[in-house]
């Protein structure tokens, strides 16, 4: 399989294991909402292959326009827009690093140096990256959005993509990854994940370990713009209960996760913590590049 294939191949897995995990309060395999359904984020992860897979060629911005709207093609909703804006710069510094044809897993070096690569990438970025990736912001027409005073993405832009995420970073938790180089999927979600594979998690368990652990640490931004950062913070503080409880990995734990769940759920899914989730595919797809190895895309723990 061609490199481009291969890690495009990563990324859509990335998202069905993301989208499958009974995170609390979204979207999984035991519960839909009314308007989207698991259905509909797994033909999302279908969609973008072709969009990743051209990453190298078309740049950052076109990619995310690209997989935007070839997502709209079978989808109504907003089910991937915070995971292809996280996605692609990711995909973009891999096709631009050599260790992924070795098929090796990678050491912390590795990883250093990809983050380092990735930082060259962000700043790399340019008005036309903005452009495009500001139409895939209205085209997928994400929830609680509102207005700002610089660099709205209802208008066209007159800045860099990295300097339009610099402005948002201290209110959407994705820009403020694109402006610390990934802060949190790398020193958070990542680790979370290698933890609790270590301590004999599945892999869906390790997905919500890892959910609960960034959300706990990151008020979610989602649940910040519809209810306000107070919710945001009494979601957090909740997860920090399950977490404390054992989380998913123990009895106890998935008794005070169910609860939580329930009451994440209300009918306009205002508690919804969707950005957690969109970091949490993020730091998968790290894990899987991370512990790819020749003949086979990934090993995939118990």
């Amino acid at each position: 399989m061609k490199t481009e294939a291969r890690i495009a191949q990563l990324a859509q897995t990335a998202c069905i294991w993301e989208a499958c995990a009974p995170k609390p309060g979204n979207v999984n395999r035991c519960h839909d909402f009314e308007d989207t359904g698991l259905e509909d984020f797994l033909c999302s992860a279908l969609a973008v292959g072709s969009a990743f897979e051209n990453a190298a060629r078309a740049g950052v911005g076109r990619t995310i326009w690209q997989a935007t709207a070839d997502t709209r093609q079978l989808v109504r909703s907003n089910t991937n827009l915070g995971i292809v804006l996280l996605m692609v710069p990711l995909i973009r510094t891999c096709l631009n690093h050599s260790h992924w044809t070795e098929g090796r897993a990678l050491t912390k070096e590795d990883l250093d140096c990809f983050r380092r690569r990735l930082g060259s990438v962000l700043e790399s970025l340019t008005v036309e990256d903005a452009r495009f990736a500001f139409a895939a912001i209205r085209l997928a027409q994400p929830a609680a959005l509102g207005q700002v005073p610089q660099a709205d993405v209802a208008e066209e832009p007159s800045v860099t993509l990295l300097e339009a995420m610099e402005m948002a970073k201290d209110r959407d938790s994705i820009a403020s990854e694109y402006a610390t180089r990934y802060r949190i999927t790398f020193d958070m979600g990542l680790p979370a994940f290698e933890q609790s594979i270590a301590r004999g998690a599945s892999f869906s368990d390790a997905v919500v370990q890892t959910f609960l652990t960034v959300l706990e640490k990151v008020p979610d931004t989602l649940i910040a713009r519809k209810r306000g950062i107070d919710a945001a913070r009494r979601v957090s503080q909740i997860a920090g209960n399950v977490l404390a409880a054992g989380g998913i990995l123990t009895p106890r734990g998935r008794t005070e996760l169910a609860s939580m769940d329930r009451d994440l759920r209300d009918p306009g899914h205002t508690l919804n913590p969707g950005t957690t989730a969109d970091i949490t595919a993020a730091a998968i797809f790290l894990y899987l590049l991370k512990n790819a190895v020749q003949g086979s895309a990934f090993k995939v723990p118990g």
